[in-house]
């Protein structure tokens, strides 16, 4: 055990990537602090969408990131003894025209090729996947893979097993400073009410980890991404899975070249449907992203423009009331790749942030590659994309807005 106030590695942050560092460096056997300027998944990861996707993610690292996670979340479900409500239930990509569809089936022959099942189908096959979807669509790409679970749950699950095993967490602990010593090497997190002493400290502070660098003086990439969720009534089944338009892909990428033919509101707030079940006959519908810094108020117009778009893909939903919406901001990089990595030029200084919408989708393996860092061990993933010394020659500049 531990001396009073000094642990071998302190986690700042206790959203969904918090608590997967915590219960996995946990595990391994260190003593873990846990600290949170709040209450746990009290941030992002209380207004965020309930899935794990590699249908979202580009190939390469970041799908098989996903792919992994997923595998994770099946174990851990059986491992766990706090519930948190996992099931794979796939996902539906759904084109609006042949152009989408084309561009969508190129991109799942790319993930195809890699090994990961994705299906192209046709308008017919489509509705009958999802007969509610409006009729005059062009197809879509299924992936089988695709989970769901409850955010919250994944995190309070992460906590009470760490607990278990010797995790100490300071809830409503404001990280104020972070001492360092001799070589720059980390020496102690202060809060506002206590001194934690540790050697190792891991940023997992999500759209604040930018400000926790500062702390140490460095300049870490990350900005806050806003997206705004509606959330329905209890309703009979309209959809079986997450269902989202290809333009979602246009929406998080941005690099995609091609114009839908939309709204002037729906262009000008960068909407792109989605919608997904809850196990408690919600839906919740999105989705959006816009930079409107740590603004997390809601925008009628916005609002509106999710409506909009959800009922063009599914009409249904006009007959459906809309009883809350909350908006949440994510944690943006510019190349759409977490930070994963120790800090060169601060001994002892880890970051695990910079997860945008994927922190729910990726927490798991980043808790485990996360461990595998701080123990020195051979990663299982060539995670050399994802350290923080890829900004060191200034080629991802920060986004200004």
């Amino acid at each position: 055990m531990c001396a009073l106030n000094h642990f071998d590695v302190v986690v700042i942050g206790g959203g969904i990537i918090g608590c997967s560092v915590s219960y996995h460096l946990t595990k391994a056997g260190y003593d873990v602090a846990l600290v949170e300027k709040g209450e746990v998944a009290s941030g992002t990861s209380s207004r965020c969408d309930a899935v794990a996707l590699i249908s979202d993610k580009k190939p390469g690292l970041d799908t098989e990131f996903g792919y992994k996670s997923i595998e994770m979340y099946k174990q851990l479900a059986e491992e766990l003894s706090f519930d948190f409500d996992f099931s794979t239930r796939g996902s539906l990509y759904v084109c609006e025209t042949d152009v989408e569809l084309e561009i969508a089936g190129s991109y799942a022959k790319d993930q195809k090729a890699a090994g990961y099942t994705m299906d192209v189908v046709d308008n017919k096959t489509l509705l009958n996947i999802e007969p509610n979807l409006a009729k005059d669509l062009a197809g879509g790409v299924w992936t089988e893979v695709d989970s769901t679970m409850n955010p919250y749950l994944v995190c309070y699950a992460f906590i009470e097993e760490a607990q278990k095993m010797g995790l100490t967490l300071y809830k409503n602990h404001e990280v104020l400073s972070i001492k360092t010593g001799v070589n720059n090497q980390i020496e102690a997190v202060i809060t506002d009410k206590t001194t934690i002493y540790t050697k190792k400290a891991v940023n997992c502070a999500g759209v604040w980890a930018s400000k926790i660098g500062e702390l140490v003086n460095i300049n870490i990439p990350i900005q806050p991404r806003k997206g705004i969720i509606l959330v329905t009534e209890m309703t009979d089944r309209i959809v079986n899975q997450k269902v989202h338009e290809y333009g979602y892909m246009l929406s998080k990428f941005e690099d995609i070249d091609y114009i839908r033919q939309v709204s002037d509101r729906i262009e000008d707030n960068n909407i792109a449907f989605t919608i997904e079940p809850t196990t408690a006959d919600n839906y919740l519908i999105g989705g959006h992203r816009a930079f409107d810094g740590f603004n997390s108020n809601l925008n009628m117009d916005v609002m509106q423009g999710i409506a909009e778009r959800a009922t063009r893909f599914i009409p249904k939903l006009q007959e459906v009331n809309c009883i809350r919406a909350y908006a949440g901001v994510r944690p943006w990089v510019v190349d759409h790749l977490p930070i994963v990595s120790d800090v060169e030029e601060v001994h002892g200084f880890y970051i695990a942030a910079g997860h945008e919408g994927d922190g729910i989708s990726l927490a798991p393996i980043t808790g485990r590659i996360m461990t595998q860092i701080i123990s020195e061990e051979q990663t299982e993933f060539d995670v050399s994309q994802l350290s923080f010394s890829r900004y060191k020659n200034n080629t991802n500049k920060l986004h200004l807005v």
